[in-house]
């Protein structure tokens, strides 16, 4: 069976620049070795990355959440240099949870990354709805939220939505 790692929002601004937290610099090295499992097995691995403009501050989410992250280009913008994203598909989304999911080819999917409570929830959420017959899971050990608290409530939220977490 083939399964599909999304490895979400691994970015510098996330990890330890603007938006980054303890709890998410901890779970780097759990994240590398997932990704390398995964490439051994010969599985599919995708990326997303935030990705903001310079008219961030003026737009919905810019106004909610006036730290400015995630402009495309920029080093807080970047994939973590300590992740392997060779031979991986890189999305750049605009919002926390990335609509086109449908268009993909999944047998069963695994999510990690960040934030917990915003873009990680949100992905599975969508891909649950969009794909509600295959095994979507997220390794709670790969993840961080904004907060501790936030990233229990994300967490259980999802478990209340049918998606395995452990």
């Amino acid at each position: 069976m083939k399964k599909t790692l999304i490895v979400v929002d691994m970015q510098n601004d996330f990890i330890d620049m603007a938006l980054g937290t303890p709890e998410a610099v901890k779970i780097v090295p759990n994240v590398k070795k997932k990704i390398e499992e995964y490439k051994k097995n010969g599985d599919e691995v995708i990326f997303t990355r935030d990705t903001h403009h310079d008219d961030y501050l003026s737009t919905p989410e810019g106004i909610k959440l006036p730290v400015v992250h995630c402009i495309e280009g920029s080093k807080g913008w970047q994939i973590s240099d300590e992740l392997d994203t060779e031979g991986a598909k890189i999305i750049n989304k605009p919002n926390f949870g990335w609509p086109n999911w449908k268009d993909g080819k999944f047998e069963e999917i695994e999510l990690v990354g960040l934030c917990t409570d915003i873009c990680v929830v949100s992905n599975a959420l969508i891909l649950k709805a969009q794909f509600p017959d295959i095994k979507i899971s997220v390794d709670s050990s790969c993840c961080a939220g904004v907060t501790p608290a936030s990233h229990e409530a994300a967490l259980t939220t999802m478990k209340m939505c049918q998606i395995d977490v452990y």
